[in-house]
């Protein structure tokens, strides 16, 4: 069955292009051109996935991500055409599972939205046939896709849960921002490995009792991350 994207962008060339090349590439599409009716058809339940500009008239694209996300759970990307690490952050913070910068190649685009509909395909087929995980004082059940720290319930975005999910199941073992963009976004990093960056920093505020001075996610300096038990 062919998957359904949504393309939420102002920018009638742009919004033209990103069309034209996911539907060769066999996906079907809708475009929405300000964020009210971004937010409006993303909420609708019908899109395996949504590609999100961040700068839209109506509503930004920061607050249709966090309204989306608060209510379902689909593979968003975010497109900007600023390269400010702070719209990167504050995107991925809002529960975005990458983003990708103007100007791009369209076939980037076609691989970083294949690779997002992928993955999410994958983890619905293990749904229910994975062990919950404990370590210390973290408890994730992936199956319901909760996490527990101190036997508090904390939140996580997809992203965040599969990230600390994959160090868990692998501790002391380190693994490089490449290796992990890799294994958890599903494409190669292409030398931008900013989104791994974040996703451990917010990972940290979520489950450290000092995310200054972390005792899960070890930083090994010019090697990676892993999880330390």
């Amino acid at each position: 069955m062919r998957k359904t994207i949504l393309i939420v962008e102002d920018e009638p060339s742009i919004a033209k292009l990103q069309r034209d090349y996911l539907e060769a590439s066999g996906f079907r599409t809708e475009i929405a051109p300000n964020g009210e009716l971004g937010l409006e058809r993303g909420l609708s339940g019908k899109f395996d996935m949504i590609v999100l500009d961040l700068m839209l008239p109506r509503m930004n694209g920061f607050e249709v991500c966090r309204q989306i996300r608060d209510n379902l759970d689909v593979p968003i990307l975010m497109v900007t055409a600023r390269r400010e690490d702070i719209d990167m952050i504050r995107g991925l913070g809002l529960g975005a599972d990458d983003y990708i910068t103007k100007p791009f190649k369209p076939a980037e685009l076609v691989a970083r939205v294949k690779a997002h509909l992928s993955r999410y395909e994958r983890l619905k087929g293990l749904s229910g046939l994975t062990n919950e995980v404990e370590v210390r004082e973290i408890r994730m059940d992936p199956d319901s896709r909760r996490v527990f720290v101190r036997d508090a319930e904390v939140t996580l975005t997809t992203k965040e849960f599969e990230l600390l999910h994959f160090l868990a199941i692998h501790p002391n073992r380190v693994f490089s921002k490449d290796q992990l963009f890799e294994r958890i976004w599903g494409i190669d990093a292409m030398g931008d490995t900013q989104t791994v960056t974040v996703h451990v920093r917010k990972l940290r505020e979520k489950i450290e009792a000092d995310a200054a001075n972390p005792v899960y996610i070890e930083t090994v300096w010019g090697a990676g991350y892993r999880f330390r038990v």
